[in-house]
């Protein structure tokens, strides 16, 4: 338990060291949305991939878990390096028709609109056992919660949803700001217990990307 606390409280979110990652994730206006935070900016560095993954392992070396999720598709990136330094086993979860013997979520919301049921294979998971769940970033907590969701019709426990970026106006917004509020509808699905904590949140995503001449909002969905 000191353990865990100690890596806790060393990556405080918008700490030093998420100000050095955040310098290299810029934003687009993409997918109609006029800030997207693009992943591809440390991907493209890998002293910074090294460090995140370090980051999260250090957090989670004291934790008692059983297994590493990630969420289709960005999570599939994250996961398996910090999974492989934890030792522990990798668990995807897909979208629909990617995998056979699978249980499927309820559909769910997204910054992007509705969306079908997100899949896990049904031996993925046995009762009783400890997921960390991951992806690239949380906002409304949609996808999020059909991967809770996946984990907990097999009986598992999702210890902690961990993102590299959690944008915090969508955690409890004011009444009339017309945003979701993703505390509220895990509270509702029965999920409030299970903690999200993300490196980075918009606070610190200052980066905007240098656009080409030109540029285009090319992406598939609006």
């Amino acid at each position: 338990v000191y353990l865990q606390t100690t890596y806790m409280a060393t990556y405080a979110q918008d700490g030093p060291e998420a100000r050095e990652i955040a310098k290299v994730i810029p934003y687009f206006p993409f997918k109609g949305i006029p800030r997207f935070y693009d992943i591809g900016g440390f991907l493209a560095r890998p002293d910074v991939f090294q460090r995140i993954v370090d980051i999260f392992v250090a957090r989670y070396a004291g934790l008692e878990i059983d297994s590493v999720a990630g969420m289709d598709a960005r999570g599939f990136v994250l996961g398996p390096p910090i999974a492989l330094a934890l030792k522990k086993p990798f668990i995807m979860i897909r979208k629909k028709g990617k995998m056979p013997n699978c249980i499927e979520s309820d559909s769910y919301e997204c910054e992007y609109g509705k969306r079908s049921g997100m899949c896990l294979q049904r031996d993925a998971v046995k009762p009783g056992d400890r997921v960390l769940l991951i992806d690239d970033l949380v906002a409304t907590g949609g996808t999020l919660s059909a991967g809770i969701q996946c984990i907990k019709m097999l009986k598992g426990v999702v210890v902690e949803c961990a993102c590299v970026v959690e944008l915090k106006m969508f955690i409890d917004p004011p009444e009339g700001s017309g945003l979701p509020n993703r505390t509220k509808m895990f509270e509702s699905c029965g999920m409030g217990d299970v903690p999200v904590w993300g490196l980075i949140s918009e606070d610190i995503l200052t980066e905007e990307a240098k656009l080409p001449e030109g540029y285009v909002d090319d992406g598939e969905e609006h």
